[in-house]
């Protein structure tokens, strides 16, 4: 990863995006743009399509004469595995323009970006390309005179809800399988970071993806993303984001045709550290990795640190020493380990929450504060707050940003309650050397993912999924592809 041409990535203008339907770039059909605001230096860095409700009705109209006229759906899959190999390609062939496009527009430090965006974006397709032609129907046991056949078929239309944090890692997550198992798909990004996500998808286009097949359409959720939800037409729909719009995209879809609607809604993810950890030092450094790389804009982020009594002050020490020599700044040099916060909005919510968790007790012990204001950007301060009571709101509730809600506990007895005291369960963590107790947390705690003496870096053999108010359904994996098929029996007298 060489800076000079990732500063020469930087200086290039970025043209006004479209939407994507039907193989072309089209803009709003009123005409109107949304500005977007890099949170690197808050200039404005180009303009995309402001979409209407026609926008998106249009898209969706583009993905169902594709999908009913077969020019994907009635591919073979040797030649649909083709294609999504050729898109892997041009996404690693163009990896660094993507990754410095979406730091542009989201903050994401680079050397995290680079692997977690286009690289695993690239890896996501190839590895759905692959599955996609040992998807097997099945014989059913049936009486004699009787054949009993299971089909495997597409669903149809996908609209898929993409959001700001790792627009083209989550992306892929749901239009690979998607598009592996012959579906056509309409996406809509997020409002404040559309332009890799868009990029990528004219890729597909490149690599031979049919006119129709794969759509974007931008704009605000309140006017495209409903549409999206309440249109007749979609027949599954994918979002990862907030739980207020995971109640309202199911609210839509009951209101239409009841579409399928699978939802990541984040987490409070617990990261235990028991005083029998194999090596605290190393502990130390991966939990604030877990929670302050991407400024903590990370879905599975371990936000909620729990240690052992007896160690408690020893490790957050090693914890805090960990934090405040990471190197906080401009996104797009190699050496910045913890990047910009997203917008303006998301900076003020956490130092909310930070005033909060003081007026409930807490107490600060570093970060708190915006930096580097001097810059235009929106930087923060990484921040470990101790002390959090379990009922607290740091405690409860998902900040989404630079923030760690410190809490003691006695016992695992009393490390269990406390893991499981939110309405989340996305991830969590424990720390230990015995090998009891790490079955014991890994069956105790309610959660989709749960690492042993590690957090984060789970491929994408295994599944994503949340429990509680942290969703439902599964991202990665081939479990993925059942999202997006739909099951037909024959049953056949011979």
């Amino acid at each position: 990863m060489d800076q000079s041409s990732i500063d020469a990535l930087r200086a290039q203008d970025v043209a006004l995006f479209g939407h994507l339907i039907d193989g072309r770039a089209v803009p709003a059909s009123d005409g109107r743009q949304l500005e977007v605001t890099s949170p690197i230096d808050g200039r404005i860095l180009t303009r995309v399509a402001r979409g209407t409700a026609e926008d998106m009705t249009a898209a969706i109209a583009a993905a169902r004469a594709a999908f009913d006229d077969g020019r994907w759906s009635g591919q073979p899959p040797g030649a649909r595995k083709k294609v999504l190999m050729r898109w892997a390609d041009l996404i690693e062939a163009n990896a660094l323009e993507l990754a410095v496009l979406g730091v542009r527009d989201n903050g994401t430090e680079i050397a995290m970006a680079l692997k977690a965006e286009p690289g695993s974006a690239a890896a996501t397709i190839r590895y759905y390309a692959e599955a996609l032609d040992k998807v097997y129907g099945e014989i059913a046991p049936t009486p004699p005179g009787i054949l009993g056949l299971i089909h495997r078929e597409p669903v149809g239309v996908v609209g898929a809800i993409i959001p700001w944090n790792f627009p083209l890692m989550i992306g892929a997550w749901k239009l690979a399988p998607a598009l592996a198992m012959g579906n056509s798909v309409v996406v809509k990004p997020a409002e404040t970071a559309s332009l890799s996500l868009l990029r990528m998808c004219e890729l597909a286009l490149e690599a031979g993806l049919p006119p129709g097949v794969l759509n974007a359409v931008t704009g605000e959720g309140a006017v495209v993303g409903e549409a999206l939800g309440l249109s007749m037409d979609v027949d599954v729909l994918a979002f990862t984001g907030s739980g207020a719009t995971g109640r309202r995209l199911m609210e839509y879809a009951a209101r239409s045709n009841l579409k399928r609607v699978y939802l990541e809604l984040g987490g409070k993810s617990p990261n235990i550290v028991f005083a029998d950890a194999p090596d605290l030092d190393e502990a130390a450094k991966v939990t604030a990795a877990g929670i302050f790389r991407n400024a903590g804009q990370v879905c599975v982020a371990g936000s909620r640190l729990l240690v052992e009594a007896s160690i408690h002050d020893a490790f957050v020490a090693k914890v805090a020493q960990v934090t405040e020599a990471m190197r906080v700044g401009d996104p797009l040099r190699t050496d910045t380990q913890i990047g910009a916060v997203n917008s303006e909005a998301q900076l003020k919510a956490n130092l909310s929450f930070v005033e909060t968790a003081r007026a409930e007790g807490g107490e600060v012990i570093t970060g708190g504060r915006r930096i580097l204001q001097e810059t235009g950007g929106t930087y923060m301060a990484p921040t470990i707050v101790t002390g959090v009571a379990p009922d607290a709101t740091l405690a409860q509730r998902e900040v989404f940003g630079p923030v760690l809600a410190v809490t003691s506990f006695e016992d695992e007895a009393e490390a269990l309650r406390l893991a499981n005291g939110t309405d989340y369960g996305l991830a969590g963590a424990a720390w230990t050397s015995d090998l009891g107790r790490a079955h014991r947390m890994v069956r105790g705690v309610r959660t989709g993912v749960m690492h042993i003496n590690t957090y984060g870096g789970a491929d994408g053999t295994v599944p994503l999924g949340g429990v509680g108010q942290s969703g439902n359904g599964s991202d990665k994996s081939l479990h993925a592809l059942d999202k997006y098929i739909d099951l037909k029996t024959a049953w056949i007298k011979l």
